[in-house]
């Protein structure tokens, strides 16, 4: 019974000292700096750490990105597309060891913007691009 007991404790054990990866998170990021960052531990053996930009081809200073854990089978993809007249670029990256998903955090982070300023932030800057 002692030896059942150890066996289970020692499965136990090896299950918890696997170690998973940790990435950055990033919820929304602008213009490469991120507005809301943290760590997180992805939970599946085939899962990643991700960065995704999205770039406007018309305006190469504003853009969105977001960072944190993906499974293996979304890495490493680019799609061009086109919104309300806009062309722009999604690209996905991906990397495997802690952290390897570097994020740049704004430099004021005590009066990090909401995501509603940042996404009107974009609207108006993308708005002044076509007018010029």
């Amino acid at each position: 019974m002692a030896r059942l007991v150890l066996g289970i404790i020692a499965v136990v054990a090896s299950f918890m000292l696997a170690d998973s990866l940790i990435c950055n998170k990033c919820s929304y990021g602008l213009v490469g700096f991120c507005l809301s960052n943290s760590e997180i531990n992805c939970t599946t053996n085939t899962s990643r750490c991700f960065t995704g930009k999205v770039s406007f081809t018309s305006l190469s200073s504003i853009g969105f990105n977001t960072q944190g854990c993906i499974e293996s089978t979304g890495c490493t993809d680019t799609t061009n597309s086109t919104l309300i007249g806009l062309s722009y670029q999604s690209t996905i990256t991906c990397c495997s060891t802690d952290k390897c998903n570097p994020t740049t955090v704004s430099g004021a982070p005590s009066n990090k913007m909401t995501f509603t300023a940042a996404i009107g932030v974009a609207v108006l800057a993308s708005m002044l691009g076509s007018i010029l």
